[in-house]
């Protein structure tokens, strides 16, 4: 602090006319409700998932049909299941979550895709969790789902702050 201080303190002296009040820049003012016209903020949310059906758009028209979500899932099971056992224990699962989703915790969680419980996951059962969530973004309902359509919007309420990471900002440690 004290080597700032002088630092702005010689800038002063160098420069003809400059103070060091002159060498900060303006603050940037902060309206209520946070954004700059006043109006909440949002927050555009790409879920892991559908960042990787957004990538299974094979003819590049910016759409991805049941067919090509189908081709994509079965490419990307067998990336993984490189033994062709037609199965994925939950690690395996975590391999494909990871290269795939882009972490090993991304949803859907292994025990959701896991439809029989028997700790394998298979490619039909893989093929059925797509086929729901293909089912929950089509919105419209068309057969086809959009960028769009893969994007949640989250409106901000006034004071609330998007949250950066996995852990809470400013969180106190236990005892405080």
């Amino acid at each position: 602090m004290r080597l700032q201080i002088l630092a702005l303190g010689l800038a002063s002296l160098c420069v003809p006319g400059a103070s060091a009040s002159a060498q900060q820049p303006p603050p940037v003012p902060t309206l209520p409700g946070g954004g700059p016209n006043g109006q909440p903020q949002a927050t555009i949310i790409a879920e892991p998932v559908a960042l990787m059906i957004a990538a299974c758009d094979a003819d590049s028209d910016a759409k991805v049909t049941k067919a090509e979500l189908a081709a994509c899932v079965k490419r990307s099971f067998a990336s993984i299941d490189t033994g062709n056992s037609g199965s994925i224990g939950y690690i395996g699962y975590s391999d494909w979550a990871l290269m795939w989703l882009g972490d090993r915790n991304a949803l859907p969680s292994p025990f959701t895709v896991d439809a029989d419980g028997d700790n394998r996951i298979t490619l039909a059962e893989l093929e059925a969790q797509f086929d729901t969530l293909f089912t929950r973004f089509d919105v419209n309902k068309d057969g086809s789902l959009t960028r769009a359509e893969l994007l949640t919007i989250k409106a901000m309420g006034v004071g609330e702050r998007p949250t950066a990471g996995r852990g809470k900002r400013g969180a106190k440690p236990a005892g405080q």
